[in-house]
């Protein structure tokens, strides 16, 4: 088992990872009758997606020994109504410092292959970007 997830009521959930013992809360957003105190569900789809990329970038650049620290991700979720659901996904990635055009591409197309970003469904809109400054 990965996780277990207790509702706590009040449209808030608590998400413990098995494994670590780390824990996060979810809340429903403010646009579907919740206070949005904390992330949705949907935007931890959306946030999994930019970890997911930052991650298996960050392993691609340790093998290529260059330096991916301080890499940011800006992620930009629109939902949908009939049915409710995710419509767009933003993610722009941002590194700080000089990389060859090859490492770029590497990074880039190590990122387009994540897990989260193939386990999506085909009908959200996946709009990425990357940032070289």
């Amino acid at each position: 088992m990965t996780s277990k997830v207790i509702y706590q009521g009040g449209l808030r959930t608590e998400a413990e990872h098995l494994q670590s013992g780390a824990k996060m809360i979810t809340d429903a957003p403010v646009d579907n009758h919740g206070k949005g105190e904390a992330f949705s569900p949907t935007d931890t789809v959306a946030t999994a997606l930019a970890t997911c990329m930052l991650t298996v970038m960050g392993i691609k650049a340790e093998a290529m020994e260059i330096d991916i620290a301080g890499a940011t991700a800006s992620v930009t979720k629109t939902m949908a109504a009939e049915p409710r659901r995710i419509s767009i996904i933003e993610v722009v990635i941002e590194f700080k410092g000089d990389f060859e055009e090859k490492e770029k591409k590497i990074l880039e197309n190590t990122a387009r292959n994540c897990p989260v970003l193939h386990s999506l469904h085909p009908d959200i809109e996946k709009d990425i970007s990357f940032l070289y400054r």
